[in-house]
């Protein structure tokens, strides 16, 4: 049997329902030089009855359940430890990986970079096909090597979400042997972003990203497991992370940090930040309000007049208009669905 050349590895954690069709959807695309490693945190669910009835099918396939919960960073890291290819797809247990989408991995990773970013389609909760993610402003497959402060400087700029910072597991190939070789950060172990500064320690070395801007997979929306505990930490986990991850690795006046924290502003704009305000008023979560001004300072700290403008509405901001703001978003959404 040959050694794997890519092992695409799915941490979980009680995703029974869904991990079956992400699994529906490998298999019928592996070849001899794939194998699939599901690392499971202790789930409560059927999701060890399911993966066990694929690997009666694909024997390359390896199951490892924990007897306890340890986390998406120290799950992450376990999992490419045990894997055995020379590169490693991290995939979420409830997405679905593209049509032929194996046999082009297969090939990119001939060219031997360091990181590939993959493109992806969103689709509604069901799966049905919604839009291409935007992740960087380039249309075509881009190499850029990080370490040069040129090439990362036009990297950053061109960057449209977080995702071109790594934050979306299923849209990354890594290289095993530098994964393992950089070691992870144990400062960001519990803040759901191990697996990014550990791919920004790697820049100093050396870090050639390809970026791949088809679509590789198709993602499964409303469905955020950083959504456990509330909207305001979810908004807590993407600002404080990503603050923390800018200032330690770039600093933070640097132009790296600046587009950084430009491309999570996108991602929380205002009127969701007065949505969540309201949303916490209404409820009587003081903590989560106290909580949501000091992340609405963070992402406003840019000296700015759009950044003092957003940080000054949020803060006046009534609740009489907060109720508008948030009737107004519910309109839209409605809308989207409909169409």
């Amino acid at each position: 049997m040959k050694p794997p050349s890519l092992s695409i590895c799915i941490p979980t954690y009680n995703f029974g329902r869904f991990i079956g069709d992400a699994l529906a959807s490998i298999i019928p695309q592996a070849t001899d030089i794939l194998e699939i490693v599901v690392l499971d945190g202790a789930s409560t669910d059927n999701t060890r009855d399911v993966v066990e009835s694929f690997r009666r099918i694909f024997p390359r396939l390896r199951y490892i359940c924990l007897e306890h919960r340890g986390g998406i960073d120290k799950d992450i890291a376990r999992m490419v430890d045990l894997a055995e290819g020379d590169y490693c797809w991290l995939f979420s247990a409830d997405d679905i990986i593209g049509e032929n989408a194996v046999h082009k991995a297969l090939d990119q990773i001939k060219s031997g970079c360091d990181v590939y970013l993959l493109g992806l389609t969103v689709c509604t909760f069901d799966m049905k096909p919604q839009w291409q993610h935007p992740i960087m402003d380039h249309r075509e497959e881009t190499v850029f090597n990080l370490k040069d402060p040129r090439e990362r400087i036009d990297y950053f700029r061109h960057a449209r979400t977080s995702t071109a910072f790594f934050s979306y597991m299923s849209s990354l190939i890594v290289d095993r042997s530098r994964w393992i070789d950089t070691g992870g950060d144990e400062s960001f172990v519990g803040s759901c972003w191990g697996h990014v500064a550990r791919i920004f320690r790697m820049i100093p070395g050396g870090l050639r990203v390809k970026y791949l801007s088809g679509s590789y997979l198709l993602n499964r929306s409303g469905n955020d497991s950083f959504l456990e505990n509330g909207l305001v930490n979810r908004i807590s986990i993407a600002v404080n992370g990503y603050n923390r991850l800018a200032d330690t690795f770039f600093g933070h006046n640097s132009e790296e940090a600046f587009h950084i924290r430009r491309v999570i502003k996108n991602e929380y704009i205002l009127r969701e930040l007065l949505s969540a305000k309201l949303w916490a008023h209404t409820k009587g979560r003081a903590c989560d309000v106290q909580l949501l001004d000091v992340l609405v300072d963070k992402l406003f700290c840019d000296r700015s007049v759009q950044d003092t403008f957003k940080h000054m509405t949020y803060r006046a901001a009534p609740k009489t208009f907060l109720a508008i703001m948030s009737k107004a978003l519910a309109t839209m959404r409605s809308m989207t669905k409909q169409a």
